[in-house]
C-alpha cells in the first residue's frame, strides 16, 4: 500500500538544500563532460564543429561565460523566493554549469596563461575531479567536520558541543599538515571524510611539499624514505590517474 506524500515533502527537501544541490553536481558534471568533448573536437579541428569563440580575433575563454554563469546563478539563487522551487532549482544548475566552466581553465586562472594543454594545465582536471567527489560526498550525506551538532545546538548539552568544537579543530589541524606535506585530495576530501586528515599527517611527507622543506634536512633518512615512497608507490599512481583523466579530457602534451 503506497503512502500519499504530504504538500510540505517537496519544500522540505528544498529548504534541506539536497536537491539544490544535486541539480549543482548535475549541471556540473554534465557541463564539464560537455566542455571536453568541445575543446577536443576544436583540437582535432573538426570541420562541422563551431570551434573557438574570437571576435575581433580575441580568443574568449570559456572561464569568461562559467564566471557570468556562477554570478548569474548565485545572484538568482539568493533572490529567488522561497516558494519559487523551479527558479531556485535552475539557479543551482546554472551555478554548476558556471563552476565546471571556471573550474576547467583553473589552470589558465593560477598560471595567468594559456596552459590548457599542457601539463600544468592537469591541475585543471585535478580542479573539477576535486569539485566532483567533494559535491559527490555531500550528496552522499557528508557533512563538513560534522557542522550539524552547532546547527541543532539545543539538542545536545554544552560539554558535547565543546567537545565537538575541540575534535573539528582537531581535525582542522591534522587537514592543515596533510596539506603541507604536499597531499591535497586526502587534506581537502578528509574534512567530509573522518580519519583520512589524520591518515595523511602520519605519513611521510612528499618530497618538495613545504613540510619535507621544513622538516627534512638534506641527507635525512626520512627525505631518502620519501623519495623512494614517491618512485614506487605514488608515481604510478600518478600516472594511472593521468591516463585515466587523458581518456576523459584529453593528452596534455604540449610544450609549456
Amino acid at each position: 500500500m503506497s503512502v500519499p506524500l504530504s504538500r510540505s515533502a517537496g519544500p522540505d527537501l528544498v529548504s534541506s538544500g539536497s536537491e539544490r544541490l544535486l541539480f549543482f553536481f548535475v549541471g556540473l558534471v554534465v557541463t564539464f563532460v560537455l566542455i571536453r568533448i568541445s575543446v577536443r573536437l576544436i583540437r582535432a579541428k573538426v570541420r562541422w564543429w563551431p570551434g573557438n569563440i574570437t571576435p575581433g580575433g580575441t580568443h574568449i575563454h570559456h572561464v569568461v561565460f562559467g564566471t557570468v554563469f556562477m554570478l548569474v546563478g548565485g545572484v538568482a539563487g539568493l533572490a529567488a523566493p522561497d516558494d519559487v522551487h523551479w527558479l531556485r532549482l535552475s539557479a543551482a544548475a546554472l551555478l554548476g554549469v558556471g563552476a565546471a566552466l571556471v573550474l576547467d581553465e583553473f589552470a589558465l586562472i593560477l598560471h595567468l596563461r594559456d596552459v590548457y594543454w599542457t601539463k600544468n594545465g592537469r591541475l585543471s582536471v585535478d580542479a573539477v575531479f576535486l569539485a566532483i567527489g567533494m559535491t559527490g560526498l555531500l550528496l552522499l550525506g557528508a557533512r563538513p567536520l560534522g557542522y550539524d551538532d552547532f546547527l541543532t545546538p539545543g539538542q545536545t548539552g554544552g560539554d558535547a558541543v565543546l567537545l565537538r568544537l575541540l575534535a573539528i579543530l582537531v581535525n582542522i589541524g591534522f587537514a592543515i599538515v596533510a596539506l603541507l606535506k604536499g597531499k591535497i585530495w586526502t587534506g581537502l576530501l578528509g574534512l567530509l571524510v573522518p580519519v583520512l586528515p589524520e591518515i595523511g599527517a602520519i605519513r611521510l611527507a612528499r618530497p618538495g611539499s613545504p613540510w619535507a622543506r621544513w622538516r627534512y634536512a638534506d641527507d635525512s633518512r626520512k627525505l631518502r624514505r620519501a623519495y623512494r615512497r614517491e618512485a614506487r608507490v605514488r608515481q604510478p599512481l600518478i600516472r594511472m590517474k593521468i591516463r585515466i583523466q587523458e581518456f576523459i579530457s584529453g593528452r596534455h602534451d604540449l610544450p609549456d
